[in-house]
């Protein structure tokens, strides 16, 4: 299929974001008392807007996180961001081909702007994805993934149907999302097990961002 917009999310898809994220993540709640590995961290968190967080540990440890814990927590992986932010293999050739190929492209993130521009800044990516082609779920009133409102939003700023769209996400809640908003999703494995994608919908799987050149 042509499509006429190309979708990425931004943690773990374009920016390499994740291992030092949950690294911080799952350090910090070992050290309140709630014992969490770097491969549980990615189980429970990725893709999972920050609430999440106090959720499991209400659930799975019956409790509670400072009030102050996400303001903390973001301090401290922005301050690793700063030292150790990369951009995923291939991620600026792969936006580099797609502006040579004319295929209109944009970035749709959970996560709010000040995050997103870290770590496009950091990553070496912010010559690809000027201001207009950035969407957050600040703009969408902060509901993110998965429900498919940011999704949609990108589309319609864009002037783009949600049919036309193909989004690459790394994450059971983005490809929700996007199956949602009536978009065609590659699940992109390179952290997350295939299975978790395809169950959660996604039309395809890839596990290099340059796979993607061959789905357009």
């Amino acid at each position: 299929m042509a499509y006429k917009l190309v979708i990425f999310d931004n943690d773990g898809v374009l920016v390499d974001s994740e291992p030092t994220a949950h690294r911080i993540l799952s350090g910090y709640l070992t050290e309140l008392g709630y014992p969490t590995t770097l491969e549980e961290s990615f189980h429970y968190f990725l893709g999972n807007a920050g609430r999440n967080v106090h959720q499991v540990v209400a659930d799975r440890y019956r409790g509670t996180l400072p009030e102050d814990f996400t303001a903390r927590c973001h301090d401290r992986v922005f301050a690793a961001f700063r030292e150790e932010l990369a951009a995923t293999p291939d991620a600026d050739t792969v936006l580099g081909e797609l502006r040579r190929r004319g295929i209109p492209y944009c970035l749709a993130s959970s996560s709010d702007h000040a995050w997103i521009d870290l770590t496009l800044d950091r990553a070496g990516l912010r010559p690809h994805l000027p201001t207009e082609l950035v969407f957050s779920a600040q703009d969408v009133n902060g509901v993110g993934k998965p429900a498919p409102d940011l999704f949609l939003h990108a589309a319609a700023s864009l002037g783009v149907a949600p049919a036309d769209c193909l989004v690459v996400e790394d994450s059971p809640n983005g490809v929700l999302a996007a199956r949602a908003a009536g978009m065609d999703v590659l699940g992109y494995t390179a952290l997350m097990p295939p299975q978790r994608l395809t169950a959660a919908g996604a039309t395809g799987l890839i596990e290099r961002l340059p796979e993607l050149l061959d789905r357009i």
